[in-house]
């Protein structure tokens, strides 16, 4: 399917369609061998509330951004590579419903469809591609992925001495090691976590204790986190935030969207589509 596309005119056009409505906030998309293979919204889990973002699958990146002007406008354009990604199916839980998570090494987060057809179509469509880039390159999948953040509105507590209430001045802070909700105290180190940064994050006291023992391998043995020296992590200004959360989290989204709008099912283009566009080119031909 995907190699049919590579060069058709609707794959272009689609392309340079999603380019313009990320405008000037977004990378250029267009590659020699890319395709645009689907696209629509999903439900992402963020660490205040669950968010509307439009989705965009490639045969070789996962593009998704914030709704800015429905159907029409996005910003804070992400760009993952699928070489990097694995996904995990989630249990229905309550209204966290049709949910998968979306693992890297940088990152990690859940998503959810608005039903469980759309649900499965997404997963076989990311999983193939996934499956045609590593067969092509002869990479391995990833060992080693991000932790998914718990949300804010899971913990009340801190997550790690459960004492600390969470207040306007005892703010939530997230371990980038296990992803729990911490209090400043015990996440006041860092470790440098390669898959994530190239600067030491803020860890809990407990996952800062694990890597140091981690550290100290035997030499013969691999050694893929390093430790950085310990030290406070500044708590700066902002009531109940992450000094270092990501900006797709952040609360000035500026999202314009009817959310009364009826809900338009994810579009992914196959060979029906090329089939089609082979009979107008076909039509055009006989009208010679």
């Amino acid at each position: 399917m995907v190699d049919r596309l590579v060069n058709s005119e609707a794959n272009s056009r689609r392309i340079a369609m999603v380019e313009n409505c990320f405008g000037s906030s977004g990378q250029p998309l267009a590659e020699q061998g890319r395709v645009l293979v689907g696209e629509g919204v999903l439900t992402k889990m963020c660490r205040k509330k669950p968010k509307s973002r439009q989705f965009f699958l490639f045969n070789d990146i996962l593009v998704y951004g914030n709704i800015v002007i429905n159907k029409k406008k996005y910003n804070k354009q992400h760009v993952i590579p699928l070489e990097e990604v694995k996904l995990e199916s989630l249990k229905d839980e309550g209204y966290n419903r049709n949910g998968w998570l979306i693992r890297t090494a940088s990152k990690s987060f859940a998503v959810y469809a608005a039903t469980a057809t759309e649900k499965e179509e997404w997963m076989a469509h990311i999983e193939k591609c996934i499956e045609d880039l590593l067969r092509k390159s002869g990479k391995q999948p990833p060992s080693e992925h991000a932790a998914v953040w718990v949300p804010d509105n899971e913990a009340s507590i801190c997550m790690h001495c459960k004492k600390t209430q969470f207040t306007v001045l005892n703010r939530r802070h997230h371990c980038r090691k296990c992803g729990s909700v911490v209090c400043g105290p015990c996440s006041s180190k860092k470790f440098l976590l390669r898959g994530q940064s190239d600067k030491p994050l803020r860890v809990c006291l407990q996952c800062f204790d694990e890597l140091s023992k981690e550290r100290v391998r035997p030499p013969n043995q691999p050694q893929t986190l390093t430790n950085s020296p310990s030290k406070p992590v500044p708590d700066t200004a902002g009531s109940g935030g992450d000094s270092s959360a990501d900006d797709d989290d952040s609360e000035d989204d500026d999202e314009r969207v009817n959310t009364e709008e009826k809900h338009d099912e994810p579009k992914f283009y196959g060979d029906g589509e090329k089939t089609e566009e082979s009979n107008n080119h076909s039509s055009k031909e006989s009208a010679k």
